[in-house]
């Protein structure tokens, strides 16, 4: 008996996707630590257009 369509026998989903999840996730935490690190460093802390420059200059004082 199906209800609303689904059978008794689910297809796994979670199981055969957990690699692309997790290096996902990996991708996410190195870009960020590589755009936290060119946001500040010397080239870019002191530029006019950086949206972060307020936060540097605080942190630095």
């Amino acid at each position: 008996m199906a209800f609303l369509g689904f059978r008794a026998y689910p297809t796994p989903i979670l199981k055969p996707l957990w690699p692309f999840f997790a290096s996902s996730a990996i991708v996410y935490v190195l870009l960020s630590k590589v755009q936290y690190a060119g946001v500040r460093s010397p080239e870019f802390a002191k530029d006019p257009k950086n949206p972060y420059a307020k936060q540097i200059a605080k942190e630095h004082h």
